[in-house]
């Protein structure tokens, strides 16, 4: 008797001590909910700088051997990375205090990760706000189909879905589809009024002119074989992020 009073007791408590452990955690993090101007700076500085020299460093191992670019490229594809998701809290607004900062920064940003920043937080917005719903596929995220879906499918259409997900399309081709090619029009957005051709269309001149300034720089070869591996395996990560 007393030991089921005492579990009842127990059970009694427990929304109590969940209410207090949740305002607990609220007061606890409470500090780490607004940006910080200081951390934003410094985390973009530790991000570019090491982008910067990773990439000198690639352009000087050409006269070594190919093979040392090429593994200096992995780091280097993972700070590129880095400044996605720089520029993905910058689309969430979660970068800088004012939206016009983030605004900016991500547009630059989008430069180097050949994203249009304002045509990319609209579809971001819009796979957010659907998430998980079935019937608000394929703006934002990787096309994917149900078992009835794909039942109902041709042969010839269920082995082109089945290409679609294989590893190497999904990781290989696909990356570089979709960052090389794909993002240079506002695909999904077409119709939608003049702000994601802007977009699109911005982020297309900066990266021709910073591109153009680097082939001036280094030469048009020196600059595929070194900034090809790197975009290319970013762009590889990145699709794996949205993937998983």
């Amino acid at each position: 008797m007393a030991l089921s009073e005492h579990c009842e007791a127990t059970i009694e408590q427990q929304p109590k001590l969940g209410a207090a452990s949740d305002r607990s955690w609220a007061a606890t993090l409470a500090r780490y909910r607004d940006p910080s101007l200081a951390r934003s700076i410094l985390e973009i500085v530790i991000t570019v700088l090491p982008l910067a020299l990773l990439w000198l460093a690639m352009w000087a191992a050409l006269g070594v051997g190919y093979w040392l670019c090429v593994i200096l490229a992995v780091p280097a594809a993972g700070f590129l990375v880095r400044l996605f998701m720089i520029q993905h809290d910058c689309g969430h607004g979660a970068f800088f205090r004012h939206r016009l900062a983030n605004d900016w920064v991500g547009r630059v940003i989008g430069v180097l990760t050949l994203t249009p920043y304002d045509f990319w937080r609209r579809t971001h917005a819009v796979h957010h706000a659907h998430s998980g719903n079935l019937d608000h596929r394929g703006v934002g995220d990787i096309d994917m189909l149900t078992v009835r879906e794909y039942l109902a499918l041709s042969r010839p259409r269920r082995l082109l879905y089945r290409l679609y997900r294989h590893p190497l399309v999904m990781f290989g081709i696909g990356p570089v589809y979709a960052f090389v090619l794909r993002h240079r029009l506002p695909f999904g957005l077409m119709r939608s009024g003049w702000q994601p051709w802007a977009s699109t269309m911005a982020t297309n001149l900066g990266i021709a002119a910073v591109a153009a300034l680097m082939i001036w720089l280094v030469g048009l070869v020196p600059f595929l074989m070194v900034h090809l591996p790197i975009t290319f395996l970013a762009a590889a990560i990145g699709v794996w992020l949205f993937y998983v």
